[in-house]
């Protein structure tokens, strides 16, 4: 049997969530709860550098004493910021997980998909009853997701044109629920195309989507999110976006398609930091 480990905190639950999946699946993993039993410096730089991520990337700010200590300057090297996650466990993000395909902080829970030797049979639904969910890449090209903004009212005039990532959005039996993507000008994103399928809306899909999304967008190296809406604003506002006035929006935000022309000049702009 394939053999897995978390770095959990049960206090947590993105931490929860994702223990509870790789249960689903088949296996019981090795559970290090990272508070109690924390990493020595080798095996802390090793998870790190396994997951491609900076050790900035790793700190975790909400609920730590991140901002106390001032973890925020640039002034830190990589092996003081390792002093201080081995003094303060807290500061490590949860959860890790690590298996045979791989080493991934699994924020949001959704991730961990990618590290299951088999998919788990059947629905598997998170602590708030909202499905865990799959994202598959897809072109721009794909008549799907043409369709589906079509119907939604969102822009399509630009979808094969270079820099946009796309992705399909399914539960883990396979249900396709969701679209979405973004255009991403080095730490600047613009969040877009992002649609919960007619069948699927008002089972909360939304946000989980959301998430994988922005957490895509991170990966490739995105830090300041972005979008525009006419009427979806209260939604991403519960998910952390705030509004903006195109003033002081970033000139690359600006000079899409999307700002520049296909969205109405009544669309609200809205931004938020990513961060894990």
């Amino acid at each position: 049997m394939s053999t897995i480990t978390i770095y959990h905190n049960p206090d947590c639950g993105t931490s929860r969530n994702t223990l509870a999946l790789i249960r689903a699946s088949g296996i019981e993993p090795t559970v290090i709860e990272y508070l109690k039993t924390p990493p020595d410096r080798e095996t802390l730089k090793t998870l790190i550098a396994r997951m491609g991520m900076r050790v900035r990337d790793v700190l975790r700010v909400k609920g730590t004493p991140y901002k106390e200590l001032g973890l925020d300057a640039a002034h830190w090297s990589d092996d003081e910021l390792i002093d201080q996650m081995l003094a303060h466990p807290i500061l490590i993000n949860r959860p890790i997980v690590v298996s045979h395909l791989g080493v991934r902080l699994c924020r949001p829970s959704d991730m961990v998909i990618e590290l299951l030797p088999q998919r788990p049979a059947g629905e598997i639904r998170k602590e708030d009853g909202t499905p865990l969910l799959v994202d598959t890449p897809i072109a721009g090209s794909d008549p799907d997701l043409a369709l589906a903004l079509q119907e939604a009212g969102l822009p399509t005039d630009d979808l094969a044109e270079s820099g946009r990532s796309f992705f399909a959005y399914a539960t883990v039996s396979g249900e396709r629920v969701g679209y979405g993507g973004f255009e991403r000008m080095g730490r600047d994103v613009l969040v877009r195309s992002l649609v919960v399928l007619p069948h699927a809306r008002h089972r909360g899909l939304g946000g989980g989507m959301l998430a994988l999304l922005l957490r895509r967008a991170f990966d490739e190296g995105g830090r300041d999110a972005w979008l525009l809406t006419t009427t979806a604003a209260p939604f991403f506002e519960r998910a952390g976006f705030k509004p903006i006035e195109r003033s002081v929006a970033p000139a690359a935000i600006l000079a899409t398609r999307q700002a520049a022309s296909l969205c109405p000049s009544s669309a609200v702009l809205l931004g938020r930091r990513m961060t894990l």
